[in-house]
């Protein structure tokens, strides 16, 4: 009994993919959706806006831990109804959750079997897993500040390594605010490019003038973590 138990945080998960893939949501998430029902929408949360943020948390956290494609528009679209700062906050919320979530049904029902696969094919997995284990918060802060770095990659890896869950959590959380509020300033900056006529440019987070100060405040970290490790070691 004990071994299906471990399994049903998986099955529900499985579950809410199947869910979410029926029920066509998907055709929603693009900026063209968001501009049609914008009226709709900014009425519900100038009325509501407590349970239109739980809401958009809810519906974040649920994207993320499917690893559903969409959530650079819903961070948009979080910037675009609630502002770049409360949109923001809301979306690292949500990310935070969703990734907490993955971490959860890896350990508890595909830690065992994942972990022996990626040990026996030495790829991009393994060597996460390893880096991860060795530097956890630190490591794990890198990848998440450097945006090149696939979000559910870093989840799995994490979970395998068998990460404290106070460290990975606080590591994602702050790792994931600075591109995040990027884009939740895109989004919101929306009507008015949508007013001159402009498409935004989702490609901003890889301009040098955005992305070098990432990737330095990613070495950053790293180069900390690294140095923590070696005087650990007594090097």
């Amino acid at each position: 009994m004990a071994g299906i138990k471990r399994f049903v945080p998986l099955m529900i998960l499985i579950a809410v993919v199947i869910a979410i893939f029926a029920s066509g949501v998907g055709r929603y998430l693009n900026l063209e959706a968001l501009q049609t029902h914008e009226a709709a929408l900014r009425g519900f949360v100038d009325a509501n806006l407590a349970l239109a943020l739980l809401a958009f948390i809810t519906v974040y956290a649920l994207a993320t831990a499917v690893s559903f494609p969409g959530a650079v528009v819903l961070t948009l679209a979080g910037g675009y109804l609630f502002g770049t700062w409360t949109g923001g906050a809301a979306t690292v919320i949500g990310a935070t959750i969703g990734a907490i979530m993955v971490f959860y049904v890896v350990q508890t029902s595909l830690g065992a079997a994942l972990r022996a696969k990626a040990e026996a094919d030495g790829g991009t997995l393994k060597k996460v897993i390893d880096g991860v284990g060795q530097g956890a918060f630190g490591y794990i802060l890198t990848l998440r500040l450097i945006p090149l770095a696939p979000f559910w990659l870093v989840n799995v890896a994490a979970a395998l390594a068998h990460v404290p869950l106070r460290a990975y959590a606080l590591a994602t959380f702050i790792g994931i605010m600075p591109a995040t509020f990027i884009y939740s300033g895109i989004g919101s900056g929306i009507g008015a490019l949508v007013e001159r006529g402009e498409t935004p440019d989702l490609g901003v987070i890889f301009e040098p003038r955005v992305l070098l100060p990432l990737v330095a405040l990613g070495l950053l970290s790293l180069v900390t973590t690294l140095y923590q490790r070696r005087r650990r070691q007594g090097l």
